[in-house]
C-alpha cells in the first residue's frame, strides 16, 4: 500500500495564540477538501496547542507538539509530558529536532526514550536526524544518521514501528536558505530506509515514512517530492505563512 504524504509545518518558537488564531482563520478554509491522499500537520508552539486544537478538531489538518519529554509527570520544570499533549488533542510530536540536541544537549539516548513514551501513549514520533556541516565535511554524515537512528528506535517493538515518522534534516540547511539537493537528500533517506530495513525488516521499513526537512520552500519542494523514497517534508520557515504551507501541501497532494 502507498505510503500517505506528509507536509508538517514547524513553527518553532513563533506566534502568540492569537496570531495562531488568524492563521487558522485564513489557512482552514483552503484545506478543508483536502481528502486522505495527504496529512497536514501543524506543529506550534506549546502555548498555541489548545487554541489550534479547536480550529483543527472537525478538520483535515492534524496537531503535533514540538517536543515532550519522557517521563509522565515528576519535578521536571519547564517540561511537558505525553499525557499533557495527548489532551490538547496532538497526534504527532517532533522529537531529536536538531535544535534540541544542539542547543539543549539532548543525546540520541535521550531521544530514544521520549520515542518509546510516545508510542506508549498512541502519540505519532517524527524523529528527526542529521549532520553539521563539519561532520559532513569530515565524511561522517552516514555514521552520524545511522547513530542517531539506531539510538532514537532502540528500544521500539516491531509492531509500533510503522507508527514512527524519520525526518532527515542536514543541520547544515536548517534556517540557513541553503537546501541540500535533491540528489543529497536521496542518497541520505535510501541509508536510512536500508538501516530502517536492518533494524526491523523490509515490511516493516516499507510502511515507515520519511522526510526531507531543512529551508523547505514552495518553489524547491517539487525537487525533493519527486524523489521516490521521499514522503513529504517537515517545513521551517515558510510554515510560519500560511498562503506558502498551503502552496506546499498542494505541491505535496500534485507530486503524489
Amino acid at each position: 500500500m502507498p505510503r500517505i504524504p506528509i507536509a508538517a509545518g514547524n513553527w518553532k518558537m513563533n506566534k502568540t495564540s492569537q496570531e495562531a488564531s488568524a492563521y487558522a482563520e485564513a489557512f482552514l478554509p483552503q484545506v478543508k477538501d483536502f481528502k486522505k491522499e495527504i496529512e497536514i500537520i501543524i506543529c506550534p508552539p506549546f502555548t498555541a496547542l489548545a487554541t489550534l486544537a479547536s480550529y483543527f478538531r472537525n478538520s483535515p489538518i492534524k496537531l503535533g507538539a514540538q517536543n515532550m519529554h519522557w517521563e509522565e509527570k515528576g519535578a521536571f520544570t519547564g517540561e511537558v509530558s505525553a499525557p499533557m499533549i495527548k489532551e490538547w488533542g496532538c497526534q504527532y510530536v517532533i522529537l531529536g529536532h536538531s535544535e534540541r540536541r544542539h542547543i539543549f544537549r539532548e543525546t540520541s539516548e535521550e531521544v530514544g526514550k521520549k520515542v518509546k513514551k510516545a508510542l506508549e501513549w498512541g502519540i505519532n514520533p517524527i524523529l528527526c536526524v542529521g549532520e553539521t556541516l563539519e561532520e559532513r565535511e569530515k565524511g561522517e554524515t552516514e555514521k552520524i544518521v545511522e547513530e542517531q537512528l539506531l539510538l532514537g528506535l532502540s528500544d521500539i517493538p516491531d509492531a509500533k514501528a510503522s507508527s514512527i515518522v524519520i525526518a532527515y534534516e542536514p543541520v547544515w540547511a536548517i534556517g540557513t536558505g541553503k537546501a541540500a539537493t535533491s540528489e543529497d537528500a536521496r542518497g541520505v533517506i535510501s541509508f536510512i530506509r536500508e538501516k530502517l530495513s536492518s533494524r526491523f525488516n523490509v515490511e516493516i521499513s516499507g510502511d515507515i515514512r520519511i522526510l526531507y526537512g531543512g529551508s523547505v520552500s514552495p518553489e524547491n519542494v517539487l525537487d525533493f517530492l519527486r524523489e521516490d523514497e521521499i514522503d513529504g517534508t517537515l517545513v521551517g520557515g515558510a510554515s510560519l505563512d500560511p498562503l506558502k504551507m498551503i502552496k506546499i501541501a498542494e505541491e505535496t497532494l500534485r507530486a503524489y
